[in-house]
C-alpha cells in the first residue's frame, strides 16, 4: 500500500470518529501524534461495530453486519491477506494481530444491541460492559506500550458504564430494557461501584507504560458522568448526565497536560 493511500485511510478514520464519537475524537487529538493512528483506526472500527445493530430493523441483516466485522477482524488476527476497507486496512496496519480476539469478543457482545431481551443478570450486564468498553481500552494500551490489564479493565469498565448510562434515554426510546433495576437507589449503587473502579485504576497509574497512558484519556468523562448519576440518579432518564462543553474541554486539557488520566 502506498503512503498516500495509508494516509487517506487514517484521515478517513479520524473524520469518522470526529462525526460519530466526538468525545473520543477530542481525547485522541489530546494524545501525542505518535499514538493517533492506532487510536483513530481502533475508534473508527468501534463506531462501525457499535452502529451495525442499529442500521436495520431486520435481526438477520444486523447479525450479518456484525459477522462481516468478525470475519475482517479474524483476517487481521491471522496476519495474512486482509480485505480492502479504509477502516479495516488502517486497523490492520496498527493493531497487534494477537489482540484481534478482544475485538471479536466486542463484536459478539454487541449482538445484545440487536434484540430487545434484557440482560440475564448482573454478571451478564458486567460482561457486556467489559467486552464492549474495557476490551477496547486493552487493545489500545497493548498497542501503545502495554500496562497492567486489571488497571485498564477497571478504567474501561467505569468509562463503559458512564457511556451506557448516557445512552439510557435512547435505549428506552428504542424499546430496550437497559437496566436490571431502574430504581434510583439501584442506579446510584451502580454509579458508585463504577466510581470505585475508577478510583482503583487511578491509584495505579504507574502500572501503565508512559507511552500507553494517552489511550486511557478516552475515559476522561467517566468521573463527571458517574458522580452526577450517583448524586442525581434520575438524570439517567432525562439526558442530563454530561458536564458542560467548557467543563469537558477544561477537564480533558488538564488530564492531557498532567498525564493524570
Amino acid at each position: 500500500m502506498s503512503d498516500a493511500m495509508a494516509h487517506d485511510d487514517f484521515q478517513a478514520c479520524a473524520d469518522l470518529v470526529q462525526r460519530a464519537d466526538p468525545d473520543r475524537f477530542l481525547a485522541t487529538m489530546a494524545a501525542p501524534p505518535a499514538a493517533r493512528d492506532l487510536l483513530f483506526a481502533l475508534y473508527a472500527a468501534n463506531v462501525e461495530i457499535a452502529r451495525a445493530p442499529w442500521l436495520t430493523q431486520e435481526e438477520m441483516i444486523a447479525e450479518l453486519r456484525l459477522q462481516w466485522w468478525r470475519d475482517a477482524i479474524e483476517e487481521i488476527g491471522k496476519g495474512g491477506v486482509v480485505r480492502r476497507h479504509e477502516v479495516v486496512t488502517a486497523l490492520a496496519l496498527t493493531m497487534r494481530p494477537e489482540d484481534a480476539v478482544l475485538l471479536d469478543q466486542l463484536c459478539d457482545a454487541r449482538r445484545w444491541d440487536i434484540y430487545k431481551d434484557p440482560f440475564e443478570d448482573v454478571a451478564d450486564f458486567e460482561r457486556y460492559i467489559q467486552l464492549t468498553s474495557a476490551n477496547l481500552f486493552v487493545v489500545a494500551v497493548n498497542g501503545l506500550g502495554g500496562g497492567d490489564e486489571q488497571v485498564v479493565r477497571d478504567l474501561g469498565h467505569a468509562a463503559g458504564l458512564a457511556n451506557f448510562l448516557r445512552a439510557i434515554p435512547a435505549l428506552v426510546a428504542a424499546k430496550r430494557v437497559p437496566l436490571l433495576d431502574g430504581r434510583p437507589e439501584a442506579v446510584q449503587a451502580l454509579a458508585e461501584a463504577g466510581l470505585d473502579r475508577l478510583t482503583r485504576a487511578r491509584r495505579r497509574r504507574g502500572d501503565i507504560h508512559r507511552d500507553a497512558a494517552p489511550a486511557l484519556l478516552g475515559g476522561w468523562l467517566a468521573g463527571p458522568v458517574l458522580r452526577r448519576a450517583a448524586k442525581t440518579p434520575e438524570a439517567v432518564l432525562d439526558d442530563t448526565l454530561m458536564p458542560s462543553e467548557a467543563q469537558r474541554r477544561l477537564s480533558l486539557m488538564w488530564r492531557s497536560v498532567s498525564g493524570r488520566w
